[in-house]
C-alpha cells in the first residue's frame, strides 16, 4: 500500500505586479519614484503628446522604451481625487502607499512619476502567467490579478526538496513567458504557504515545513498571519502577544474567552500552523460588477452625454468579463455615491439569464431611474449578479424594443 504523501501547498505573489508590467513597457523607469493610479491609459493619446512636444521623430507605440523620462507626469502636477493602485518601492521611502489619495501623495513625494492604469494590460499578464502555472501544475485557485495558491502535492517533482525545483520550474517558465518574476512559499498548508512567499522577495522561493514552524513562523509579528487585521493584532497587544509564538503559548481557552468560540479558536489553531483548507480550483463567482470613480463630480444634467457613455461602457466591460468566464446572470444593478459620500443601490431581477450589453445597459438604466439625482455623484456601478454558468443555460434572446436608457445612448 503506497503512502500518501505529505500535503505541498504553494502561494505563488508575483513581484510588484502592476509596476513590473509597466517597467516593460517603460524600462527607464525601472527604480524610480512611480505611481499608478488616476485615469486610465490610452496609447492612441500618449503617441499623440510624444509626437506633439517632439516632431524631430514619428513616434509609434513601438518606442514607448525610448521616451525621455522628463516626458513623463510628475505627481505634483496631479489634480483630481484619483487613488494609488500601486507604489514603487522608492515611492513608499516617502510614505506613499496603495489607495492613497492622489494629491496627499503629491504633497508626500511630488517628484514621483504617476502613470495611468492599464486594467486591461494587467489582466492580460495575469492570464498569461496562470496559463503557464496550469501547464505544469493544474490545481490551482485563482486568488486574484496576481496571486494564485497551487497544490504540489501529487504534482511530478512536487515533492523534491521540499517543493523547491517545482517552484523553480514555475518561475523560470513565468519569467521566460512574461518577462516577470515571482516569488514562492511552499508548506504544509495554504495559511504557512502565503507568510513563506513573503520570506524572500523579490524572486524567491522559501521552503516550510512542519518542524520549522519554532524557528521561522513563531518570531514573526502575529499580523503576519492572514486573518489577523489591526483591530485584533491591537487587543493581542493590549495583553502583551506580539509574536506568532507568544500567541502559540496561550491556551485554546483563553483564546476562546477573549476573542469568542470561533476566532479564538481559529487564532489558537493558526499560531501552531494548522490549516485544512483544500486548494479550490474551481469557484463560483455570486456576482461581478464593473465600477468607476470620477476624477471631478458629475451632474446627470449637465454632463448626461459624459455619464452616458461610462455608463455605456461599464455595462460592456461587466458583459465581456461574464462572456470571457462562462456566466450570464438575472440580477441586474447599480452603485452610486454621491458628493456628499452616500451611497445608494438599486437592483432588479429579470425572467431570463443575460450576458448581452445592450439588455445589461437597458436593465440598469431602469435602475437608474429608481434614484433621486439630486446631488453631483462621484462614482457610478454596474452588477449583475444571480449568476449561473451559460453551458448550464438555454439561449436567451434578446428583448424587442428595449426603452432608451437614461444618460442617453
Amino acid at each position: 500500500m503506497t503512502a500518501t504523501p505529505p500535503r505541498r501547498i504553494a502561494h505563488l505573489d508575483m513581484d510588484a505586479f502592476y509596476a513590473s508590467v509597466e517597467w516593460l513597457r517603460y524600462p527607464q523607469l525601472k527604480g524610480l519614484p512611480m505611481v499608478i493610479g488616476g485615469s486610465r491609459h490610452n496609447p492612441d493619446q500618449l503617441i499623440a503628446r510624444l509626437n506633439a512636444e517632439y516632431p524631430e521623430r514619428v513616434w509609434t507605440t513601438q518606442d514607448f522604451a525610448r521616451i525621455p523620462v522628463d516626458f513623463f507626469p510628475r505627481l505634483k502636477d496631479y489634480v483630481g481625487r484619483g487613488v494609488i493602485t500601486t507604489a514603487t518601492y522608492p515611492a513608499r521611502q516617502f510614505g506613499v502607499g496603495s489607495a492613497m489619495g492622489l494629491m496627499k501623495a503629491a504633497r508626500l513625494c511630488p517628484q514621483a512619476i504617476r502613470l495611468p492604469v492599464d486594467f486591461e494590460q494587467y489582466r492580460r499578464f495575469s492570464r498569461q502567467f496562470k496559463q503557464v502555472i496550469q501547464e505544469i501544475a493544474p490545481v490551482i485557485e485563482d486568488r486574484g490579478v496576481d496571486e494564485v495558491y497551487i497544490d504540489f502535492t501529487a504534482v511530478p517533482g512536487g515533492q523534491r526538496e521540499g517543493g523547491r525545483a517545482l517552484a523553480w520550474l514555475i518561475q523560470k517558465s513565468i519569467f521566460n513567458a512574461t518577462g516577470l518574476t515571482c516569488s514562492i512559499g511552499v508548506a504544509p498548508n495554504k495559511l504557512l504557504a502565503k507568510m513563506a512567499s513573503e520570506f524572500n522577495k523579490p524572486n524567491g522561493i522559501s521552503i516550510v515545513h512542519e518542524s520549522d514552524l519554532e524557528r521561522l513562523i513563531w518570531p514573526l509579528p502575529c499580523r503576519k498571519i492572514n486573518g489577523i487585521g489591526p483591530k485584533a493584532d491591537a487587543k493581542l497587544q493590549g495583553h502583551g502577544i506580539r509574536t506568532i509564538g507568544e500567541l502559540a503559548a496561550q491556551e485554546r481557552a483563553w483564546l476562546v474567552q477573549h476573542f469568542g468560540k470561533s476566532y479564538g479558536a481559529w487564532l489558537h489553531d493558526a499560531a501552531h500552523g494548522r490549516d485544512d483548507r483544500p486548494v479550490v480550483t474551481e469557484s463560483e463567482p455570486v456576482s461581478m460588477s464593473r465600477e468607476t470613480t470620477f476624477e471631478r463630480d458629475l451632474h446627470a444634467v449637465h454632463d448626461r452625454a459624459e455619464l452616458g457613455t461610462i455608463f455605456t461602457n461599464l455595462a460592456e466591460a461587466v458583459a465581456a468579463d461574464l462572456q470571457r468566464k462562462g456566466y450570464a446572470g438575472k440580477t441586474i444593478g447599480i452603485k452610486l455615491r454621491f458628493d456628499d459620500f452616500r451611497i445608494v443601490t438599486r437592483d432588479q431581477t429579470v425572467a431570463e439569464y443575460t450576458s448581452d450589453p445592450r439588455r445589461i445597459r437597458q436593465i440598469a438604466g431602469q435602475c437608474l431611474k429608481r434614484v433621486i439625482l439630486d446631488r453631483r455623484l462621484r462614482l457610478l456601478g454596474v452588477r449583475v449578479g444571480s449568476l449561473l454558468p451559460t453551458q448550464d443555460l438555454a439561449r436567451q434572446t434578446d428583448p424587442d424594443n428595449p426603452e432608451l436608457p437614461l444618460f442617453g445612448g
